[in-house]
């Protein structure tokens, strides 16, 4: 297949086109392994974590990009998020009985919307959103950059339930040096070959070879491939950090029924407890008793 687990960028010289080739494998299992996904859920998962981790090569500082999808069908939210470090993870929520013939993107029912986020570590957080218009997720991600970010980009996504990959070619902003048809031309000409590509190709082939069959005629330049791996940050300070926005009486109230207070990981499923002391140190800081770093 490409390249598992791997990012791998490359350019074609002397053209304004780049691209990006994403293989995933054991990441893509780590998720699938955390909850039942229908089949149909699974397929999606996979293009659109295979997706993110194309689209993530695109920040040039520390944060995490995430593509979330919500409709009003059985699935009501599926998302994925890559940061600078390719660590990866996603999520999906569902409801009823899916067929597994069901087209994964029927999943999200008409109505349904797209947003694209990026989070830098230290800056402003930005965020677009689209309608779903298209029958794949590679054509909603294709229209998205066409109205949100003026870059004609092409996707082609496949996952099977045990792989996935993603090969995303992006055409950089037009030089002063090259004409508009030049431009034009050398756009046409790389995504009419890509166009070509199937998805046993994408799924079986390595990254050398799938780019050496599809662009023999062409001179292509392969940048360092980047590890990918599945990994999820949560932890309890910032699972505490969220209680802490709510109400404390709320939380009193919980106390009443229940001895701990049960926080999940939607993106791992790992479980958090709180007792009481560890609420009244969220909020009452001076309350800590031995090591003031720690909750219980």
């Amino acid at each position: 297949m490409s390249n598992p687990d791997q990012i791998q960028r490359f350019l074609f010289d002397d053209t304004q086109v780049r691209g990006v080739v994403t293989g995933l494998q054991q990441s893509y299992q780590a998720v699938l392994a955390r909850d039942s996904y229908p089949r149909p859920v699974q397929l999606l998962l996979g293009e659109m974590m295979a997706a993110c981790a194309a689209i993530s090569t695109m920040m040039k500082f520390d944060g995490r990009l995430s593509i979330q999808a919500r409709g009003e069908g059985a699935l009501s939210i599926i998302q994925a998020e890559c940061d600078n470090q390719a660590d990866i993870r996603a999520i999906a929520r569902w409801q009823g009985d899916i067929s597994d013939e069901l087209p994964p993107l029927q999943l999200l029912a008409e109505g349904g919307r797209m947003a694209i986020t990026i989070e830098p570590a230290n800056g402003k957080r930005y965020q677009g959103v689209v309608a779903l218009e298209g029958d794949t997720l590679a054509a909603c991600l294709e229209g998205y950059f066409s109205r949100s970010e003026q870059l004609p980009t092409r996707f082609y996504l496949t996952a099977d339930g045990k792989d996935a990959a993603a090969v995303m070619l992006q055409a950089l902003p037009e030089q002063s040096h090259q004409s508009s048809e030049e431009y034009q031309e050398d756009w046409a000409r790389l995504t009419t070959l890509a166009d070509t590509l199937t998805a046993e190709e994408m799924l079986g082939l390595d990254n050398e070879t799938l780019l050496t069959r599809l662009y023999h005629e062409e001179t292509v330049r392969t940048f360092p491939a980047i590890d990918l791996r599945f990994y999820c940050d949560c932890s309890k300070e910032r699972c505490g950090a969220a209680l802490a926005t709510l109400a404390r009486q709320e939380l009193d109230e919980i106390f009443e029924e229940e001895p701990l207070i049960r926080v999940h990981c939607q993106f791992c499923n790992e479980e958090y407890c709180f007792d009481q002391a560890d609420i009244e140190t969220l909020f009452n800081p001076n309350a800590r008793q031995g090591d003031p770093g720690v909750l219980h």
